[in-house]
């Protein structure tokens, strides 16, 4: 082959056939090759890691970086410097919480505008199914959007409303056409609200937990499924916390129902028992919940029932996390982890017996396919050299103040995590290097 711009060396390359010692040929910032070890290739550069695990790039799906109109909260900038500390070198933003929110393609355009020339990671966008938008869709998917998000609960800002049946069905025979998914948070406001009818204790974990009872998951999990079987539309179920959904994807799925969904790494690295009363930095929803429930969700990872790992990285200023109040009511819902989500992860599942593949899979190759990114999630020949260099046996104690993410809240402060992100190369440029940020700004849209 001809000469090559890099090559990168590792005895440990997770690529879709397995992890191998590979040399991974680079050009023009697209993998050329993958071949053995001690393949002799030409190239301008080379860069052997040794024993480090060579992965594919994070590619998380589910990231709210609220740029722009509440740039105070996150911003293109510091979003994407956290992710490619993480080893995250693809971020989708969702539709909200940013002013305006992704509902039209004005507001899409705005959005491009701000993250052109300040990301360090290539990034994309979901668009915004919320009442009356149905003749958006198709104007939006034209300009880029690789899919749509809806609520069926309220989302917590007024921009962004609920949809009800009546708007899900002509909106999800619109996106059945289009060939794009539909990305639901999948709770039903009948069983929160007869849940609400107990008295309230703000700062007890405990009545944050039963407010937004399982029963409001699996019901609206019923309602996409029957609407799935309807319509035909892709349907993805965004961060499954109650695990007494797995049964009815599972069913849906021999059924031949064109259903995914993810969890994240908050519902498999923590416990409802272990969360304390007043501490609103684990506020998030759905709710963190039980032990059993938490190793449930790891089953459903194992078997495939789960099909992705997406941090939902929900960050907003710590006060309106009310971390001095430790009111659960009033505290803004959210976990900021777009850094931890690949050590996180890593943690729980190597505790759990699984493996650097299962982790590709469920951070890389599984996220591309959702937003369709072809190109993202694999080290394979003809994708993007979206590169991390890791160090799974490594570990380090989480310092809120170190992430790169606006501001230092987080539930794994002072926790103690195995792997260690070392270099991150996006398109065969390294924008992450112990510690340092070689290059900035050269991220782009993915459509």
């Amino acid at each position: 082959m001809a000469l090559a711009d890099l090559v990168i060396l590792s005895r440990r390359v997770v690529t879709p056939q397995g992890i191998v010692p590979a040399a991974v040929a680079i050009t023009g910032g697209v993998i050329a090759a993958v071949r053995g070890y001690d393949a002799a290739l030409d190239a301008a550069r080379r860069l052997d890691v040794g024993d480090a695990v060579l992965l594919p790039g994070v590619v998380d799906t589910h990231v709210h970086v609220n740029e722009p109109g509440r740039t105070e909260w996150e911003g293109f900038e510091t979003a994407t410097r956290a992710a490619a500390a993480g080893g995250v070198t693809t971020v989708v933003d969702m539709p909200l919480n940013s002013l305006p929110v992704t509902t039209t393609v004005a507001a899409l355009e705005l959005k491009a505008r701000a993250a052109a020339g300040c990301a360090t990671v290539d990034y994309a966008f979901w668009g915004g199914v919320v009442p009356g938008t149905t003749g958006q869709l198709a104007p939006l998917a034209r300009a880029g959007v690789r899919g749509f998000k809806c609520f069926l609960v309220p989302s917590g800002i007024d921009e962004f409303p609920p949809v009800v049946e009546s708007h899900l069905r002509p909106a999800m025979t619109k996106l059945a056409e289009l060939g794009l998914p539909l990305l639901v948070h999948a709770e039903l406001p009948g069983p929160i609200a007869r849940a609400a009818a107990a008295p309230a204790e703000p700062r007890r974990y405990g009545a944050y937990l039963a407010s937004r009872p399982r029963t409001a998951e699996l019901e609206a999990v019923d309602l996409m499924l029957r609407l799935c079987r309807e319509t035909r539309c892709r349907v993805h179920i965004v961060h499954v916390s109650a695990a007494g959904t797995l049964d009815r994807l599972r069913d849906a799925r021999r059924a031949g129902l064109p259903v995914t969904a993810e969890t994240c790494p908050h519902y498999l690295t923590f416990a409802a028992e272990e969360i304390l009363d007043g501490a609103t930095a684990w506020k998030c929803a759905p709710p963190i919940r039980e032990r059993a429930n938490r190793e449930r969700l790891w089953q459903g990872l194992a078997d495939g029932t789960l099909d992705l790992v997406a941090s939902d990285h929900s960050p907003a200023p710590p006060a309106l996390k009310c971390l001095e109040t430790g009111d659960f009511v009033r505290a803004w819902g959210g976990v900021a982890s777009l850094e931890l989500a690949l050590a996180a992860t890593w943690t729980g599942a190597r505790a759990r017996g699984r493996d650097l593949a299962d982790l590709a899979r469920w951070l890389a190759e599984a996220p591309a396919r959702l937003a369709g990114l072809a190109r993202k999630g694999r080290v394979a020949p003809g994708c993007d050299a979206d590169l991390v260099v890791f160090d799974p046996d490594a570990r380090f104690t989480v310092d809120p103040t170190r992430l790169r993410q606006r501001h230092p809240v987080t539930p794994y402060a002072g926790m103690t995590l195995s792997g260690v992100v070392r270099r991150t190369f996006v398109r065969g440029t390294c924008v992450y290097d112990e510690g340092e940020f070689p290059t900035r700004g050269i991220g782009r849209w993915v459509r």
